[in-house]
């Protein structure tokens, strides 16, 4: 039985590729895309369709994709989606920060503190951990801006290297969470075609396991 597997766009895309082709699958037709949208595996009974983050949550709930891969960041943002969280791809790796202006003393501040960020359900659920009182800022552009203006007293991203943090006089003031690139797959599919996706997962952690 086929299986349809949603990849999200750019450097994960990539990197899920080098994993499957490690595992011997045919990826030719997807690193050789063009303007094509579903793309069939040379070697396995498989199609990719290449997808933004948010979407490859979407077509999996929706049971259009089987499979997905898709980054732990869109998986909290989106949190309470109808999927199986199945495997930990160890790769696109990153972290959920809290960042301010050094004088901004943000955990010491008191009253209500205003925080930019683009991914305000993460925001959200971390300060309310912390019981602070918070007014949540949505931020698409670059986040780091925000405090730099004034506009915040503090920002919720993802770093990586903290490099665009430094350059904008910025400090890392905690770490909500780790982030790495994570397999979900579709409820009915996981009782339809278990046997198939068992056989990806496998291979997939081989892959991981492999470059541990």
């Amino acid at each position: 039985m086929s299986l349809r597997i949603a990849l999200t766009k750019g450097r994960l895309e990539d990197q899920t590729l080098t994993m499957l082709e490690q595992a011997g699958y045919g990826t030719q037709n997807v690193r050789n895309k063009g303007r094509a949208l579903v793309l069939p595996d040379t070697k396995k009974d498989i199609d990719y369709i290449l997808v933004k983050s948010n979407d490859c949550i979407t077509y999996v709930e929706h049971g259009v994709a089987d499979l997905g891969v898709v980054g732990k960041d869109t998986l909290m943002e989106n949190e309470g989606k109808d999927y199986f969280e199945m495997l930990d791809l160890q790769m696109g790796k990153c972290c959920f920060i809290v960042a301010s202006l050094p004088q901004a003393n943000l955990f010491a501040k008191k009253g209500q503190i205003r925080i930019g960020t683009k991914y305000p359900h993460v925001a959200r659920s971390y300060f309310l951990s912390k019981n602070m009182d918070v007014e949540i800022i949505k931020i698409d552009g670059s986040v780091e801006l925000s405090p730099l203006i004034g506009l915040v007293d503090g920002i919720v991203d993802i770093m990586e290297t903290g490099s665009t943090l430094k350059a904008n006089g910025l400090v890392v003031l905690d770490v909500c969470a780790q982030i790495s690139a994570r397999v979900i797959v579709n409820k009915a599919s996981w009782k339809l075609k278990k046997e198939e996706i068992i056989a990806v997962l496998a291979d997939l952690k081989k892959a991981v396991d492999e470059r541990a």
